[in-house]
Order: C-alpha cells, then structure tokens, then sequence
C-alpha cells in the first residue's frame, strides 16, 4: 500500500496547495469516520498487529500515535485508530476559537522530506471541540484507543493570563479525553516559547492541576495525566529548570519535541526557497535534534518520566532508535503525509518483528536501552 501511495496518490496530493491538501484528506477521513462499514474497511487495510505498552496508567495496543496538529478540532477521531495507530492527539485547540496566520502558512520541502508551517493555532475553540466530541460519543464511533488534547494559548490573550486560558479549555474538555498536552512551544503564536519559562510554567500547571482536581471530584474519575510539549532549543540550564517544575507540580511526562526554527543546510533550490519562509520546520531534518532531546531528558530524569517522542520518524529505524533513546510512546506527523496511511501498520510491524530478532518480549524493555 506504501508504494501505490507514493507513486499514485502522493503525486496528485503533493501537486495542490500543502494546506489545501491537508483539509482535502481530512475531510474524507471525517466523512469516512461516520461509517462504521468504512471505518472496518479502513481497518482491513491499515490496522496494526498488537503490541501493547502502558504508559501515563493508559492502556495502549501499540506505542505510535499522530501527533497534534493533523487533526487540529477531532474531525476524524475515529479514523486515526482505523489506519493502525495506537493514538492520537488532538488539537492544539485554544480557548477562544482563531483563524489563525495568514495563508499561505503550510510549505512542502518534498526533497528533505520537510514541511515548514506556521498556522498559528487556527482551531474553532475549546467548546466547539467538546461539542464535536459529544458528538463522537453520541454517535457510539468513540475510539477504544486513548484519546489526548493539545492546547495551546489564544492569541488574544495576554501572556500574564496564560494560566486562565489554558486552565480555561482544560475545564471544558477535560472530560473527552484521556491525557492533555500543555502546549508552550508553538513557534506561530507570538510570544508562546516565552511560556516556557520557569515562572510562566508554575502558574499554568498550578492552575491546570486545581482544575484537574475539582473535575476529578466533580465526575468521580481519575485525575488526568497531563504532559508538557517542549522545544528542540531547550537546553542545558533551562532544560533542567524546566524539569524541575514538571516534578514540583506533579506533570505526568514531556513530548519531544514540537517544531524548529533552525533550518539544515540544502543544496536543493526549491527547499531552500521553503526554508526562507518563516515557521516551524518538521520531518527528516529535525530527526536527530528530537532523539538527541530525548536523549537528554530520560538522563536528567533517570527514565522515571515518560517521554513522547516526535520528529522525523518515517521507518522502523527512526522509531527504534527514538525509544532507545528513552521514548516510552511515539508521534508522527510529516511521515504520515509522505509515506501515507499504511505507515503505522509498517512501522508497529516492523517493531514487532525487530524485537523478536532481538530477543526482547516487550516493547517496554527497549525504552532507555541506548542513552
């Protein structure tokens, strides 16, 4: 399915606008969620071989989920289960619902296996999404597999309010999902990595935690785990301090990491008139920058925090080497729209047979294995 996909689909997908593209397929995943007879006949074709793994006290039937930014208000959730992933992760979605940056904001380097965007969090709103969500529940097409959210800050609102507006779309959503992911690495909203910071970060996971909490009391469930989205520029000091704060308020784990403004050098013409455009870079070039990051973090902790690697996984290889690293669970994006949607199923096969020749019986025992 692989090569029909690249050498028949691809073409005519990657000849349309990148954006344009993107809403084209998300939207027959949306129409072809709504079906149960579709979402089987999806499954028949792309779902995965089980390879369990439990992390942040989920159940996962394999360790490779998409990652935020694909399905940015659920449109397809349903979907991302039928074409072999083991989750999925919605959004970023912002309190107030935004248009996000002008178009065009989504760039193909199609040589380096590359996309720069710069989108902004464009998403129709917290509450607009729960609704989309009730809808899924209503309708009995709820995924089995975990569920997580994005949120990011609305670009209405002052960083000093950071802490409301996040706290804000967790109280509305928090019932919908398994796990959140504190967005504050985005390099499209102005002055969001500046969230990053150590004191921006205590009052926002101070008051996603207290919402936590009294929604935790209010529906008689768990508390959920939360987890912080990094940049690949956070290094040495701040790294640490940040890591200190995830242990001071209890923040269940990190994903490593969101998008990069550094740019590779290319002697491609045509991707480096992509890298000129501004936004964050993802896919093949930012590979070992993420594993690196990854690296880094499972040291600082002692592997005691799990870890959610993303960035340049498009083969077995990648994702291998990402857990070894120290990833507990994996992301991907931009190998999704180059590959196509037989890439889950080739990668958590791939897996699978890798540990067997490697003599492990859980996937879990590889995590850390090379840091």
């Amino acid at each position: 399915m692989g090569f029909l996909y690249r050498n028949l689909l691809r073409p005519a997908v990657f000849f349309q606008d990148s954006e344009k593209a993107h809403l084209r397929i998300i939207s027959t995943l949306a129409r072809a969620s709504k079906s149960r007879l579709w979402s089987s006949l999806m499954g028949s074709f792309y779902s995965s071989p089980d390879l369990p793994v439990r992390v942040l006290g989920l159940d996962f039937s394999n360790p490779l989920g998409i990652a935020a930014g694909m399905d940015k208000n659920g449109e397809a959730v349903p979907a991302w289960e039928s074409i072999g992933f083991g989750f999925c992760e919605i959004g970023g979605v912002t309190l107030h619902e935004q248009p996000g940056n002008p178009k065009p904001r989504m760039f193909r380097a199609n040589s380096e296996k590359a996309l720069v965007n710069r989108m902004g969090f464009n998403n129709i709103g917290a509450k607009h999404v729960a609704n989309k969500f009730q809808d899924w529940k209503n309708r009995g097409l709820w995924p089995k597999a975990p569920v997580g959210l994005n949120l990011g800050k609305s670009k209405v609102t002052p960083i000093e309010d950071a802490s409301k507006d996040y706290a804000g779309s967790f109280e509305l959503l928090w019932n919908y999902v398994d796990f959140f992911v504190i967005n504050v690495s985005s390099p499209n909203t102005p002055g969001l990595r500046d969230l990053q910071h150590p004191n921006h970060l205590d009052s926002i996971f101070s008051a996603c935690q207290i919402i936590n909490d009294e929604c935790s009391q209010t529906y008689s469930k768990p508390t959920k785990p939360i987890l912080v989205k990094i940049a690949p520029e956070v290094s040495g000091d701040h790294l640490k301090a940040l890591i200190q704060q995830i242990e001071k308020h209890s923040i269940n784990g990190i994903i490593a990491t969101n998008t990069t403004i550094s740019r590779p050098q290319t002697k491609n013409s045509k991707s480096k008139r992509i890298f000129e455009e501004s936004g964050g870079l993802s896919g093949l070039p930012l590979k070992n920058m993420s594993t690196e990051h990854i690296r880094k973090i499972y040291r600082h902790t002692n592997g005691n925090l799990p870890i959610i690697g993303v960035g340049g996984i498009f083969t077995v290889e990648d994702a291998w080497e990402k857990m070894a690293a120290g990833a507990s669970l994996l992301q991907l994006y931009t190998g999704l729209v180059f590959e196509g949607p037989g890439i889950a199923r080739s990668i958590v096969s791939g897996l699978k047979k890798k540990l067997k020749r490697e003599g492990f019986n859980d996937i879990a025992e590889i995590v850390g294995i090379e840091s």
